[in-house]
């Protein structure tokens, strides 16, 4: 099974006509359109120009001719492209999108006129068209997304970057609407803020597969020191990182043997993403670490939380599949100085060698390891991570309000020093003391997820536009809201 977040995304194109404009910019649209998508990357479905007046749809008929077609590769379609050439045909777009029934995100493009065609054979109308549009799928309850300007040209710069964030936002939905998240191991007792609820996400069409830690132990120890995915395993760890002098051989097959035991688990049970005990059992009653084991799954976009965070771990997977990056989940752990945008995140040692940015080291947890002793304790990734912008996202179930809810927001890393063990990422997010107030006002965990670089709108627009979670986008612009006054 090929997991959604490394499948090719795939979108259906449509083209909108209204009969009494002039059919000529239809058959240029549809070629735009085609090679905008084809340079991205992104599959098309769509049926042969000839299939009907133009290539386009612009009668009930057409609808249905399109609509059939669509349901028949519903399971290939991530999202819709309804480019409007001219003024379009309202009712045949609306007729196609209903008879269709796909629920997935839809992108509305409407062409600009020149100013020097406007007669009545060469104007367009599409910027009237797509309001006329728009409006049905309001009356039908159908979510749809803008491009960047009202309208703007098929051929151009602007939408290129439209449908490149669309194509991410597709695959974001869909990600989330069917993710398989793996809890390997109880919750850790001493964390109780990582409840969370089965039933909450599971409405949102989110399951969660259970494994005893136990059982995945019992399946490391098994593994005989020959087998060739052992060998193949121990030296993808020894390439992943430096690895001190005094850690002995057989602490790195130890980590190895776990690492390829929670893989085959996962693969087999079509996980997108997971949340491991990771302390202390583990340690005490097999002898390593987990955190390496999610740094390397973290790598591969196949991220991984620490404290059976489940939620943690959903957060982690938004991020990737809207990024197309490695993420990392990070404690709210420290603040810096006086300084009241600036905190330090940390966690032990699971992040993904490209979300630190460096070589990372790979040893022991230092503070478990005082404790029980290092030697059962091989398997930190260590290292700071380097300066640049980042996205942070938490969501959460509330099981009072009967929802899954979420904070999201935008910083950056900074190169200031911070003499700390582990993984260490000091960061600035503008306005934190008011985030921190929020976090602590509406119960959110001490854990975030983060990735490098800005995503934020893309994350944003596909929990609240098309999974109806509620949300705070710290430092977001909100979109303009109806307000209606009680006038009694």
């Amino acid at each position: 099974m090929t997991l959604t977040i490394r499948r090719k995304v795939t979108l259906g194109l449509v083209i909108g006509s209204r009969a009494f404009f002039s059919p000529i910019p239809c058959k240029d649209a549809r070629d735009e359109a085609l090679a905008q998508l084809g340079a991205l990357g992104i599959d098309v479905i769509t049926l042969p120009y000839e299939a009907t007046a133009n290539g386009a749809v612009q009668s009930i008929a057409d609808a249905e001719l399109y609509a059939r077609h669509f349901k028949a590769n519903a399971d290939k379609i991530d999202g819709l492209v309804i480019c409007l050439p001219n003024f379009g045909d309202e009712i045949a777009i609306i007729e196609l999108v209903n008879r269709a029934k796909l629920n997935v995100p839809i992108l509305l493009q409407a062409s600009n006129d020149e100013i020097s065609k406007v007669s009545v054979k060469e104007r367009r109308d599409a910027f009237c068209g797509k309001i006329s549009v728009s409006n049905n799928f309001w009356q039908y309850g159908i979510p749809f997304t803008e491009t960047s300007s009202h309208t703007c040209d098929v051929s151009g710069p602007e939408f290129g970057a439209d449908l490149e964030r669309f194509s991410r936002l597709c695959r974001t939905v869909r990600g989330l609407r069917g993710a398989r998240l793996g809890a390997i191991g109880a919750r850790t007792g001493a964390f109780q803020t990582m409840r969370y609820s089965e039933k909450l996400l599971q409405s949102s069409g989110v399951t969660v597969v259970t494994v005893d830690l136990s059982e995945m132990m019992g399946a490391a120890t098994a593994i005989a020191d020959s087998d060739p995915a052992l060998l193949e395993k121990l030296e993808k760890i020894k390439a992943y990182g430096r690895i001190p002098a005094h850690i002995k051989p057989a602490q790195i097959l130890k980590q190895a043997k776990w690492t390829l035991a929670v893989n085959r688990w996962i693969e087999e049970n079509g996980c997108d993403a997971s949340a491991i005990q990771c302390w202390r059992s583990l340690q005490d009653n097999f002898g390593c670490a987990t955190c390496l084991t999610m740094s390397m799954m973290g790598e591969e976009l196949m991220p991984s939380a620490c404290e059976v965070d489940i939620m943690g771990a959903l957060s982690m997977y938004a991020l990737a599949l809207a990024s197309g990056a490695p993420p990392a989940i990070l404690d709210w752990n420290n603040n810096y100085g006086a300084d009241p945008d600036m905190c330090v995140c940390t966690h032990c040692g699971n992040y993904p060698k490209s979300f630190i940015g460096d070589t990372p080291e790979i040893s022991e947890l230092d503070v478990l390891g005082e404790v029980i002793g290092r030697e059962k304790c091989f398997g930190a990734v260590k290292g700071k991570v380097k300066a640049g912008p980042m996205t942070y996202f938490r969501l959460s179930t509330d099981d009072r309000a009967g929802t899954v809810k979420c904070y999201l927001g935008e910083g950056e890393f900074t190169d200031d020093p911070f003499a700390m063990d582990g993984g260490i990422a000091v960061t600035r997010v503008p306005d934190l003391r008011k985030l921190m107030r929020f976090v602590t006002q509406n119960g959110f965990e001490h854990h975030v997820a983060m990735v490098r670089g800005n995503h934020a709108d893309v994350v944003a627009e596909a929990v609240t536009r098309y999974l109806g979670w509620p949300i705070y986008h710290h430092g977001g612009t909100p979109e303009p809201q109806l307000f209606i006054p009680n006038r009694f």
